[in-house]
């Protein structure tokens, strides 16, 4: 038939659309690595660290694996065997001369406070001490360093910090505590991540309001503005981005410093008598954070008003009704989406903002990406590090999925 293929023309087909698959996979291949490369294996990295703990076990290797074997029950109040005892004399002698004590000593402190010295001097003590006395009386020499080495407790918290896998990191990043009887309880000691989170999100809404007021109106004026002058003042709204970002803090702070330029002004014109305090505040990140984050908010608002045609105000206005109110009922549900885009751009980037809190915030104006600096870098607890980072993705992405829920709702009910 005239309007049939033959099976080899089918065939030179099909290897043609499978020569075009191929070329369509080369070509997205690199960004596909990339992706893979530089989000996906560090989130997971990120995530596998959280429960991961591989730290103390490869310290006391020996000591723990004894101690899985030791019931407490048996000797309800009595330290594991004078042989676990002995065991961990030695793995301690061993940190002691390899300089290493001082990890498995900050380790424990994390379980049971006071640990890090406790571990640090019995180490000292051990290292001063031969070989065959350790395997002889190990045990007692331990004991007769410190006494707390007789007390359970102690033992209870090397177990719970020497498992290779653990959710006590989440636990704690959520005030949360495991009872010696394994109950989740709320920490008695200080709880300040919850607090932390919410003071976080709290910046990051005040941060994305204030965005909104001072953005939208400038957003719109340049919409309706000639295009020469909109070009101009639309170069003067992205000179930030030609700014290092620290350049840009570290103004913030010559500003908002005692002797800055804000106090020196605000007393000059006698407003105040004393300087104010504003560096090193809260209210000094959000100031700060505003004026960075401010061209996030007006861009995605510009886009939009720039599309919106100037005859559907002189229509309304043309219908009787009157300037404002021809704005808020026609022309302001048209900008919702370049609304959206920019508020959830500027919350998200905020809620994970680091260098400018940490600069201006002093104590007060810390955020929770602070914290997770301090435990990766100073406290080297990198597992709760991860864990606080886990849970902020996860807030993350739990706001995401709600505002495109309800985004996704209100145009589904406009259309």
């Amino acid at each position: 038939m005239n309007g049939s293929l033959s099976s080899e023309e089918i065939a030179q087909e099909r290897r043609a659309r499978a020569r075009h698959r191929r070329a369509a996979l080369l070509l997205v291949a690199p960004l596909v690595a990339f992706i893979l490369f530089a989000f996906v294996a560090p989130i997971a990295s990120m995530l596998y660290r959280s429960v991961y703990n591989p730290d103390v076990v490869e310290l006391i290797p020996e000591t723990l694996e004894n101690l899985r074997e030791w019931n407490a029950d048996d000797a309800p109040g009595a330290p594991p065997p004078a042989e676990i005892r002995s065991t961990m004399a030695r793995e301690l002698r061993t940190l002691a001369e390899t300089r290493r004590a001082g990890v498995l000593a900050a380790a424990v402190n994390r379980a049971y406070p006071g640990a890090s010295s406790l571990v640090n001097a019995t180490a000292r003590k051990m290292r001063s001490v031969k070989e065959d006395d350790l395997s002889a009386s190990g045990a007692q020499l331990l004991d007769q360093a410190d006494r707390r080495w007789t007390q359970p407790h102690l033992w209870h918290a090397i177990m719970e910090v020497g498992a290779v896998h653990t959710m006590n990191h989440y636990l704690t990043a959520l005030d949360l505590e495991r009872s010696r009887d394994g109950k989740i309880r709320p920490r008695e000691s200080a709880r300040i991540y919850l607090q932390l989170y919410g003071k976080t999100l709290g910046n990051a809404l005040i941060i994305t309001v204030l965005c909104l007021v001072l953005g939208y109106p400038l957003a719109w004026y340049l919409s309706q503005a000639p295009a020469r002058k909109a070009r101009m003042l639309l170069i003067l709204v992205l000179l930030p981005f030609w700014t290092s970002l620290l350049v840009r803090t570290t103004a913030w702070i010559a500003l908002l410093q005692t002797n800055g330029v804000v106090n020196t002004v605000l007393r000059a014109l006698r407003i105040i008598d004393e300087p104010l305090t504003l560096l090193y505040t809260q209210t000094a990140t959000v100031i700060a954070m505003t004026h960075i984050l401010l061209p996030f908010m007006i861009l995605p608002l510009y886009s939009v008003m720039r599309g919106i045609d100037p005859s559907f105000m002189r229509a309304a206005m043309s219908l009787g009704s009157r300037p404002l109110g021809a704005f808020l009922r026609v022309v302001a549900p048209l900008t919702l989406p370049g609304l959206s885009a920019g508020a959830l751009l500027v919350f998200i980037i905020s809620v994970g903002y680091y260098i400018t809190p940490a600069l201006v915030g002093g104590t007060d104006g810390q955020m929770i990406s602070n914290l997770i600096a301090f435990h990766m870098q100073q406290s080297n607890n990198w597992g709760l590090a991860a864990a606080l980072g886990s849970l902020l993705l996860a807030l993350i992405l739990v706001l995401y999925w709600t505002y495109d829920r309800l985004v996704g709702a209100r145009n589904i009910r406009l259309g």
